[in-house]
């Protein structure tokens, strides 16, 4: 699965593309996509890919199998756009007609959570009820590969946790997720395995546990100093258990092996300085924090 970052989100017209193959298998335990330098320009000046090559593992051909193929993906965009005159029964009913073999309507609608809501008009539904149609649309072909593009941007967070459950109720029965996102939570929740992409490059590459490692310590230790008590690098640097600092305009964050070493050492290093904290948190690395690391900012400044 790929996490990605989006560079200009209000500028999409016109894209250009350059060369570059992707490849789609399904069978066997292979592999069942393979990307390799894929491009992809907006306005002839914002590069969103720049020579992006991934694979993942899992055949056929596109160009034996067509039809099969298709009825093998399911794609679920940032914003689907779905008649708002049919109801939600519909909808599904519309999307199952393209199958040879959909799921039964009810059993889709169940899954989704959408049952209640089965006679409601689309244009009635919330934003997260919407968001759970679209991927519903996505599912009831069965398929066995799912590319989901953003589908938790502008829920609320109890919307994005059903959607986490659906998704991994498909990954469960074997299904193999393609997913972009902006959210490096949903991203560590939900990958077997990401990509960070940043200025249409890939930059890191690996399981959400192998690139957290990579930070070096597996805890983070978050301060700040009230007034102008604001102290070079090099004086927290060299605290016991510390691998690397980080000073987000104020807030140090520090990469730690051992924290029950670093925090004493640390409030005797704010006493001696004759200094006051104003916040100290401790907390899990994440993949924000490998982000911020790799990039030396964070996700959403763009």
């Amino acid at each position: 699965m790929l996490a990605r970052q989006i560079l200009n989100a209000t500028s999409v017209s016109k894209p250009r593309r350059s060369p570059g193959f992707v490849s789609i298998r399904i069978g066997c335990m292979a592999t069942v996509i393979e990307c390799r330098d894929l491009r992809k320009t907006y306005d002839g000046k914002v590069e969103a890919v720049r020579g992006v090559s991934l694979e993942i593992r899992a055949g056929q051909t596109w160009k034996s199998h067509p039809r099969e193929l298709r009825e093998k993906i399911g794609i679920s965009l940032q914003e689907t756009r779905l008649s708002e005159k049919l109801t939600v029964r519909e909808t599904i009913e519309l999307f199952a007609s393209f199958y040879r073999e959909p799921q039964p309507t009810s059993e889709v609608l169940e899954a989704l959570q959408l049952s209640e809501k089965a006679d409601s008009w689309v244009g009635k539904l919330s934003g997260g009820q919407r968001q759970r149609l679209a991927v519903a649309a996505a599912l009831v072909g069965s398929p066995k590969v799912l590319f989901l593009d953003e589908p938790t941007t502008g829920l609320d967070p109890q919307s994005r946790r059903q959607l986490w459950e659906i998704i991994r109720a498909f990954q469960q029965r074997g299904g193999t997720v393609l997913l972009t996102t902006h959210y490096m939570d949903e991203a560590e929740r939900l990958c077997d395995r990401l990509a960070i992409v940043d200025h249409g490059q890939i930059i890191a590459e690996g399981s959400p546990a192998e690139l957290i490692a990579r930070l070096g310590g597996h805890h983070v230790v978050e301060f700040s100093l009230s007034g102008d008590s604001d102290q070079p690098t090099a004086v927290w640097q060299s605290l016991p258990g510390v691998d690397t600092v980080h000073n987000d305009d104020g807030l140090v964050s520090l990469s730690v092996r051992e924290p029950h070493r670093t925090i004493p050492a640390l409030l005797s290093k704010v006493e001696e300085q004759a200094a006051q904290l104003e916040h100290l948190t401790t907390r899990q690395a994440s993949l924000e924090d490998v982000f911020v690391r790799l990039t030396g900012r964070h996700l959403r400044e763009d």
